[in-house]
């Protein structure tokens, strides 16, 4: 999970870098229904695949096997809709699926009567004849047919293209086929897995022989608007913008021993990645830890933060990675989104902008204890839904580690915060101490030199920190995203931040919030 949630915006399409239609030969009707198949890959509610050419092109076929695939059901009857205009379908999923033939519309005012804007606006809706549609803003997936007897006896012609995105969909779809292919997963059934804040997306991989992999698609995220200084967001609080930052990670990890899946496959310009499926078993159990998986997690934290990491990783042959630096310019943005997000939409707080000043100044001052010596490797979301127990394995390569992409060179603190003060976990202040002295013990068995002290206050900074920007993230969620799940985990958040707030070198961000936000410094830490 991500709890960044990094702004995203799509890129323009420049006229010069358009793609080209993709046009193919389909030498018989089975290559029709495959190519249908193909299309339902990618296609999303609100979505049209206009179906053009002339009678018996093929536009029924292709229809017919990409309502059946949505649906789940290769056996669904699926006539053509010549008479009727339109016939409704429900998906496997649940989503409408809508096919029309307006060969027969008379005039666009029938489809006025037939409520043919409120019947397909969440619908993926397949229309043939559409010529015959008022134009549409939304993305248009556009499928030209045409018998072609020079290619042989009953073969067709397809010309598609599309507008709204659709195009950069249609490249994608035919990148990941292709990399299915090179990778030897072209067999595997595809299952859409639960993603995370991100604008990632992840499916399942499941081969006739019963093996399994992840396909991650990950497409280099174009910059958003400038928020500050000139800078986007992602820039700001140093977020991947490429896979190259997770293929890096990903093998760096594993060359330390530590369980981060193996890559099986990769298309690195598309963002595409294959990758070991470390299966599903969780380090929690009803919502809390599980002891001996939360000091596995520990150990493997204390091992890594005692070796000396390198800044840059090789990605590919003559491409590195340079892991950015968790600076204080990232950490005060972050902190910055409670007051902008939290106080006015959960605590109904307008801060004044010498509020606001204030309380970045007092974060300024708090971080300087927060600046490691020697900075090492922050893998920034190390907690429960990103660890997965292997129990087939040894010691530490029981923590499967997955998401780590938006790594930085950061301060040890921070991750152990992560783990110890997770959004979704209830842990006691007494668990989350045990484990901060096997943190410790682990550490100086490592290193002598170990200075504790200094950890524990730069790990109350921290985890105040990532307490503060969390909850401006879920406020942003539910607020802006319309996403309000994530209120849900507000209540354990501010107990956190009401216990790091404790600490002495909080104090006077703690006096901030007694005059500003009362309600949260009050607010019970977990049992």
């Amino acid at each position: 999970m991500d709890q960044h949630d990094p702004d995203t915006h799509a890129a323009s399409e420049p006229a010069h870098d358009a793609p080209k239609p993709w046009e193919i030969v389909l030498p018989e009707e089975g290559a029709t229904e495959d190519l249908g198949l193909f299309l339902a890959e990618f296609l999303l509610p609100g979505d049209v695949v206009a179906l053009s050419g002339g009678l018996g092109g093929g536009k029924t076929t292709l229809a017919r096997a990409v309502i059946r695939e949505l649906a789940g059901d290769p056996g669904l009857e699926v006539p053509s809709p010549t008479f009727t205009l339109v016939q409704p379908y429900t998906g496997r999923d649940g989503r409408s699926i809508v096919h029309a033939d307006l060969y027969r519309l008379r005039s666009a005012d029938e489809l006025i009567e037939l409520g043919f804007d409120e019947i397909t606006e969440s619908a993926i809706t397949l229309v043939e004849w559409p010529e015959q549609l008022p134009p549409r803003d939304g993305p248009v997936l556009t499928v030209d047919l045409s018998l072609r007897p020079e290619f042989g006896e009953g073969s067709r012609f397809a010309r598609i293209d599309g507008t709204g995105g659709m195009r950069a969909r249609i490249e994608r779809a035919r990148a990941v086929r292709g990399l299915l292919v090179r990778a030897g997963w072209d067999l595997a059934e595809r299952a859409h897995m639960q993603g995370d804040a991100s604008s990632r997306a992840y499916q399942r991989l499941t081969n006739p022989d019963g093996t399994s992999a992840v396909l991650m698609i990950s497409p280099p995220r174009a910059d958003g608007p400038p928020v500050r200084d000139g800078k986007p967001y992602s820039a700001i609080v140093k977020l991947a913008e490429s896979v190259h930052a997770f293929v890096a990670m990903d093998r760096a990890l594993r060359a330390l021993g530590f369980s981060a899946p193996r890559i099986y496959g990769e298309d690195l310009d598309e963002g595409l990645l294959i990758l070991e499926d470390l299966g599903s078993e969780p380090v929690v159990e009803g919502g809390a830890p599980r002891p001996e998986r939360y000091a596995e997690a520990t150990r493997l934290l204390a091992k890594l933060h005692a070796t000396d990491l390198p800044a840059v990783l090789p990605v590919a042959a003559g491409i590195e990675h340079r892991i950015p630096t968790y600076d204080r310019e990232a950490l005060l943005f972050e902190a910055e989104l409670m007051p902008e997000w939290y106080a006015p939409a959960i605590r109904g707080v307008a801060l004044s902008p010498e509020a606001r000043a204030e309380f970045l100044d007092l974060w300024a001052q708090a971080l300087e204890a927060a600046i490691p010596a020697r900075p090492t490797w922050t893998l920034r979301d190390y907690h429960s839904p990103n660890l997965i127990w292997l129990p087939n394995r040894e010691g530490l390569e029981r923590v499967g580690l997955i998401d780590f992409q938006d790594a930085v060179l950061g301060h040890p603190a921070y991750d152990v915060a992560s783990l110890l003060q997770d959004a979704r976990v209830d842990a006691s202040a007494e668990f989350e101490l045990r484990l901060l002295g096997l943190y410790a013990r682990e550490r100086r068995a490592r290193e002598p030199g170990f200075d504790v002290g200094a950890f524990a206050t730069a790990y109350a900074l921290l985890a105040a920190q990532r307490a503060t920007k969390i909850l401006g993230i879920f406020a942003r969620l539910d607020r802006r995203d319309g996403k309000p799940g994530y209120l849900a985990h507000l209540p354990r958040i501010e107990g956190y931040l009401a216990r790091n707030l404790e600490h002495p070198a909080l104090s006077p961000l703690r006096a901030w919030h007694e005059r500003h936000l009362p309600g949260l410094v009050s607010a019970a830490p977990p049992a």
